[in-house]
């Protein structure tokens, strides 16, 4: 028997594999599938103080190798969300962390205030990332100085564990890493997208409503495991990694660049079980390679 169980801060996760937000709705739609508690955990769809409607359509437009978004944070508020989503998902028996949008800080405080009275809500993920709302996200995510006034102002709210999503969308990504740990951050997680763009020739126009997206999926993985490995070895605190791991052997990759735990995200609008499949691939690995605990493969690459 090996050991998939893995710590994110103080959080124990059964195993190292989660769910991507805003690829698997809010937990529930995945139990359409299969039980929900069987991988590690879920990151919830992003969610605002208050109802956002998203961008126009078109909002997704697939890409050679992965695929574009601009849905803008589609969700019905926090309020909704506790009131009539909470209830359903809040004995998972999974780690569920929810992740948290805002236009201005004072939005990040009321809506971290109101998810810290949720017992079955262990942590959040702050996203600072998103590249497809002109308000908030990125603006925050590009520079220090913004990604710490964020950070900071959302501990003091906040006291449980404090994941800080990163955006790709900079010159360095190690230096905003290092910014949010100064501010208190637990985790950082990584990639969100990459900023792209889908032009249809015959009509000469874009194929996004907003003409820019979010590229995710196999295209980017490369990148997004550089990105990883870089962050791993410049802060203290554990990462998330995150982009185009379609496989066992993506997430392994992941885990040695320096990953704690991976977020499986487009890879389960091809096959809602690749994540299933990713699990027992990495139980696998770890059998024919005589590794008794996952733990043992974080950061091990040799270099």
């Amino acid at each position: 028997m090996v050991d998939l169980k893995v710590k994110l801060h103080n959080l124990e996760f059964k195993n190292p594999v989660t769910l991507a937000s805003g690829t698997c709705g809010f937990a529930r739609e995945i139990a359409d599938f299969y039980d929900p508690g069987l991988l590690g955990g879920h990151f919830l769809k992003g969610t605002t103080l208050l109802n956002r409607d998203g961008n126009a359509y078109p909002r997704m437009a697939e890409t050679p190798s992965g695929m574009l978004n601009a849905v803008g944070l589609q969700n019905k508020g926090i309020d909704y969300f506790i009131e009539n989503i909470y209830p359903e998902i809040k004995e998972y028996d999974t780690q569920l962390i929810i992740n948290v949008n805002g236009s201005t800080v004072e939005d990040y405080i009321a809506l971290t205030e109101k998810v810290n009275d949720l017992d079955k809500i262990p942590a959040i993920e702050l996203n600072i990332s998103c590249p497809n709302v002109k308000e908030g996200g990125m603006a925050f995510g590009v520079s220090c100085v913004g990604a710490e006034t964020v950070t900071r102002e959302v501990r003091k709210a906040y006291d449980k564990t404090l994941i800080v999503k990163l955006s790709p969308n900079v010159t360095d990504v190690t230096e905003i890493a290092k910014a949010v740990e100064g501010q208190g951050a637990d985790s950082v997680s990584l990639v969100n997208t990459f900023l792209g763009i889908a032009i249809d020739a015959e009509t000469r126009k874009p194929n996004l409503s907003t003409v820019t997206g979010g590229l995710s999926g196999p295209a980017i993985k490369p990148i997004a495991l550089r990105m990883v490995w870089q962050v791993a070895n410049a802060v203290k605190i554990p990462v998330v990694g995150i982009g185009g791991i379609m496989n066992a052997a993506d997430a392994i990759e992941f885990l040695l660049a320096g990953a704690s735990v991976v977020q499986v995200g487009t890879a389960i609008f091809k096959n809602p079980n690749i994540p299933l499949d990713i699990v027992k691939g990495i139980e696998d690995y770890m059998q024919r390679h005589n590794i008794e605990s996952v733990t043992d493969l974080i950061g091990g690459l040799q270099v």
